[in-house]
This record gives structure tokens, C-alpha cells and sequence, in this order.
């Protein structure tokens, strides 16, 4: 079993500013105009052709870095995470299926004293929006595989290098949140359609990734900084808010639910958190 869960390699320098600087243009770049082709009629259908590069550019600069640095400890640790089932711990399991599905379910009895429907226990009929000729259950594997090969494989450790995991996570989660803006401005998007629905209901979708962003930060944590861990809890998380026909106030309760959660989970594992000598890899100058 790999022992080494919270310590980085000795001889990179991480650049956090000059990584997020470039993924966000990147992906800034390919959806808005992705979000600019969804409004004509006629290309519609391809504007999925520039979301997708969008989603690759945490993912696909994450390898760029990692794989012309010179460092051959840095790639395989990134191969090793990627690729070594061993570090998921079976303990953590219960975490990994049920954090999202029960908070999802608490949620929706929470909702019930404002008014909401138990239909929401209902399976839903199909997806909260459309993806063009991309399947949605797809669409999901995808961004929960893209997204975490780039934030878990490079991203969140050029944070951590710097910071305490508690600040790495709370920093990483304001500009994960960020990373989605685009979206808004996509046509049939889910960001597009809740923002016409209710501003506040999309407002709340981006502080949700807040909780979600710490929650998957610990899961990743306590599983030997497994990118395959982090890939399966965010397909989980991204499954459970499209499996039952709940209601934009639920999603809004669920994003309370969440802080709680999120705020459990650091109170109850501190020394992880707060102690950076605890967290993960210090790497030193190249």
C-alpha cells in the first residue's frame, strides 16, 4: 500500500497564479464562444464542438505541466494516483456513497416545511438540461473525469504548496465556482436555465460548489490523494442532483445542508486542515 498520502515532491516549484491564469482564459475562451454559437440556430448543435475543449483545459494543462516538467517524481506520483486503486481506503466508502445521496434526501424532508413537494422522492424523467449531440449521463462522466484529472492531478497541490489544506480548499473551491461563469451564457445550459428561472436560484448553484469543493478536497485527502477518488465522488455528486425531480428551493436548502456538512467534516478532522506539516506535499525550488 502506498504510504506516502501527505507528501509532495522535493524538487518543483508550483505555480498556481500562472495554472489558473491560463486554464481559466482557455476555457473562458472556448464557452463564450461555445455560448455564442448556442444562440444561432442553425450551429447550435456544434456548439458542444467548444464546451468540450472548455471542460479538457483543467485537465489538458494540468498534463502539459506535469509532463514537461523535468521532474520524474512529480509524474509518477501523478501515475500512481491516477492509476493505483489501492490508495482508496475501504473505510471511507460509506462516505464516498452516502455524504451526497443522504444530504440530498434530507434535503428534500427539509423542503417539505416550506411548502415543497415528497414528489421529489420521485426518480426524475430525464436530465435538467440538454447537451446537444452529447448523451447527459456522458456529459457527466466527462466533466467529473476532465475536471479532476486537472484540479486533483496539478491544481489543488500548487495551492496546497502555499497554503494550510483548510485555506487550499476553501481557495480552491471560490475559484472552482468561478470556473463555471461561462456557463451562464450558454443556451439551454443548466447555469442559463436556472439564471432565467431565478437569479437567486443561480446564484446559489455557484455558492453550492463552495461545500462540494472542501467535501471533495477531504475525500481526496483521506484516499491517498487518489485522482480515481476524486473522479468517483464527483460523478456521484453531479448523479444525486439529477437522479430525483428535486426543486430549485431543495438545491437551495441542500447548498445549507452542505455548509454543515463541509463544516462537520474540517471541525472533526482538524489536525488535517489546520496543520500543514499534515497535508501534503512540500515541494521545493527546481
Amino acid at each position: 500500500r502506498h504510504k506516502q498520502k501527505y507528501t509532495m515532491i522535493s524538487s518543483h516549484v508550483y505555480k498556481p497564479q500562472f495554472y489558473f491564469l491560463v486554464t481559466f482564459l482557455v476555457t473562458f475562451l472556448f464557452w463564450f464562444a461555445g455560448a455564442y454559437v448556442s444562440f444561432h440556430e442553425r450551429l447550435s448543435e456544434f456548439s458542444m464542438v467548444l464546451l468540450l475543449p472548455g471542460l479538457m483545459a483543467p485537465c489538458g494543462i494540468s498534463l502539459i505541466i506535469i509532463f514537461s516538467s523535468k521532474n520524474q517524481k512529480l509524474k509518477n506520483d501523478f501515475v500512481n494516483r491516477l492509476t493505483n486503486i489501492k490508495l482508496i481506503e475501504l473505510k471511507m466508502l460509506p462516505a464516498f456513497f452516502l455524504i451526497m445521496p443522504v444530504s440530498v434526501l434530507l434535503s428534500i424532508l427539509l423542503s417539505l416545511l416550506f411548502g415543497q413537494s415528497i414528489s421529489q422522492m420521485q426518480f426524475s424523467e430525464g436530465f435538467s438540461f440538454s447537451s446537444g449531440f452529447v448523451p447527459v449521463l456522458l456529459l457527466l462522466v466527462l466533466a467529473a473525469t476532465f475536471e479532476e484529472l486537472g484540479w486533483r492531478g496539478y491544481a489543488f497541490d500548487s495551492l496546497q504548496a502555499r497554503y494550510n489544506y483548510f485555506t487550499a480548499s476553501l481557495l480552491f473551491s471560490v475559484l472552482w465556482s468561478l470556473w463555471h461563469f461561462p456557463l451562464v451564457f450558454v443556451n439551454n445550459s443548466y447555469q442559463n436555465q436556472i439564471f432565467q428561472e431565478n437569479i437567486w436560484f443561480g446564484i446559489n448553484f455557484f455558492v453550492s460548489i463552495i461545500p462540494l469543493g472542501i467535501i471533495i478536497s477531504w475525500i481526496c485527502a483521506k484516499n491517498g490523494k487518489s485522482v480515481i477518488a476524486a473522479i468517483l465522488f464527483h460523478f456521484i455528486i453531479n448523479i444525486s442532483q439529477e437522479i430525483l425531480d428535486i426543486s430549485q428551493i431543495t438545491k437551495s436548502i441542500e447548498t445549507v445542508v452542505l455548509f454543515f456538512v463541509a463544516l462537520a467534516i474540517v471541525v472533526a478532522d482538524r489536525e488535517l486542515f489546520f496543520k500543514r506539516t499534515y497535508c501534503c506535499p512540500n515541494f521545493a525550488n527546481v
